[in-house]
C-alpha cells in the first residue's frame, strides 16, 4: 500500500525577514504552518565566524515536531553549505551524505536516504550557482550521485535551484528519470516573478497535490516563499 508524504522546501534567508530582522521564531512558525514531514532549507547557516545554524538546534528539538538530518560537520550547525533537511519525528534515517558539486560560489547539496513507514525514499536538498553555466554542471553531478547510489528507491529533490525557466540547467532532466513538479513563482516574496524554488521527482513519485504556502507570516519570514508537494511512494 502506498503512503502518502508532504514534502516543502524554503530558502530562508538565514532568517532574516523582509523587516531585516533576524527571528528564527517567525520561521518556525511558518513551518508548523506548512506541517510537512520532510523540509529541505536552504541558507539555514550563517555565513561568517562559526556558522552556527540560523534556526538554533534546541528551538527544533524543544519546539517543533522535526529532527535535523544529521551531518555532523559544526557543532553548532545543522546544515552543510546552508543546505539542511528535516524530518518529522519517527522517521528514519538510514543514512545522510554531502553531494560535492562543481561550484564558484559556496554551494552545495545534501542526500539523505529514509525510510517512511517502512518505504524508503531518498531526498536531496539543494542550492545552486547563478551561473547558469555552473548551475548545468552542478544538475549534472546531482543526477550521477543518484546513478551512484548503490539502491534504487524513489527520489524528491528539492531546493533552490536558481533557474528561472524550465529549460537551461533543467533540460538535463529530459535524458534521466526525473520530471520537474509545476509549482508556483515563488521568488520574490514581494511580488513574486521567479520560480526559483523546484521540487523534481523521479518517475515512480506519484504527486497528488503541489502549491506555493502563502500567508501573512511567510510574505514576512524570507524573500523566498515556501514551495510544497504530497507525494505518494511505495
Amino acid at each position: 500500500m502506498s503512503h502518502n508524504v508532504k514534502v516543502a522546501s524554503y530558502n530562508i534567508r538565514k532568517a532574516v525577514g523582509l523587516d531585516q530582522r533576524r527571528n528564527p521564531d517567525r520561521i518556525v512558525r511558518v513551518l508548523k504552518e506548512i506541517d510537512a514531514d520532510i523540509i529541505a532549507l536552504q541558507e539555514v547557516d550563517r555565513r561568517f565566524g562559526a556558522r552556527v545554524s540560523a534556526l538554533p538546534l534546541a528551538m527544533l528539538e524543544a519546539e517543533t515536531p522535526w529532527m535535523p538530518v544529521p551531518l555532523h560537520f559544526r557543532p553548532a550547525a545543522i546544515g552543510w553549505h546552508g543546505n539542511a533537511i528535516l524530518v518529522r519525528k519517527g522517521i528514519e534515517v538510514r543514512h545522510a551524505e554531502p553531494i560535492e558539486m562543481p561550484t564558484l560560489e559556496p554551494r552545495g547539496a545534501v542526500m539523505a536516504e529514509l525510510s517512511v513507514a517502512g518505504h524508503a525514499l531518498r531526498v536531496i536538498g539543494v542550492h545552486l550557482d547563478l551561473s547558469g553555466l555552473w548551475r548545468r554542471k552542478q544538475v549534472r553531478a546531482l543526477l550521477a550521485a543518484i546513478d551512484a547510489c548503490p539502491r534504487l528507491m524513489p527520489t524528491v529533490m528539492m531546493g533552490d535551484f536558481n533557474q528561472w525557466s524550465d529549460s537551461g540547467a533543467l533540460s538535463e532532466l529530459a535524458f534521466h528519470h526525473h520530471r520537474l513538479v509545476q509549482t508556483p513563482k515563488s521568488f520574490h516574496t514581494a511580488r513574486p516573478v521567479a520560480r526559483l524554488d523546484r521540487i523534481i521527482v523521479s518517475h515512480e513519485v506519484r504527486v497528488t497535490a503541489a502549491d506555493c504556502h502563502v500567508s501573512p507570516l511567510s510574505k514576512q519570514a524570507s524573500d523566498h516563499l515556501p514551495i510544497w508537494a504530497a507525494i505518494d511512494i511505495g
